[in-house]
């Protein structure tokens, strides 16, 4: 299977926080597996890093060249993500997490969320 992580995920795999559930990490030890981070993931943590929001304290920078090493694939903003955007229903106001869903909707991967607000949307999104 395919799955794109929530940045929320995505910052705490590489530091194996013990936030990660049981069900993340048996997900993340099967080799069939694939694994997607979002551009969205490096941009949110860049402006709340910025802001001096408390948890966002990874280096973007870092975090995609330790995901990219590790077999993690890079999912881009694409103009089909941006105009499915339109048939989200106003669940959730966060505009990173509405393109993440955007994002899963359009590839068909499952998105991975620790987020009980994301997992309310339609679509495939798997709460963890």
């Amino acid at each position: 299977m395919r799955f794109l992580l929530d940045t929320h995920l995505a910052f705490w795999i590489p530091v194996n926080d013990k936030r990660v559930s049981s069900v993340v990490r048996e997900l993340l030890a099967e080799p069939k597996n694939e694994f997607f981070f979002s551009v969205v993931n490096l941009w949110e943590i860049s402006i709340k890093r910025g802001q001096g929001k408390g948890g966002f304290t990874v280096n973007p920078r870092d975090l995609q060249r330790h995901m990219l090493a590790n077999g993690y694939e890079e999912l881009p903003v694409t103009g089909a993500h941006v105009i499915e955007l339109e048939r989200l229903p106003l669940i959730h106001k966060d505009p990173f997490d509405r393109i993440l869903i955007a994002q899963a909707i359009v590839e068909r991967i499952t998105l991975l969320t620790v987020d009980s607000v994301i997992a309310q949307y339609p679509g495939p999104i798997q709460s963890v």
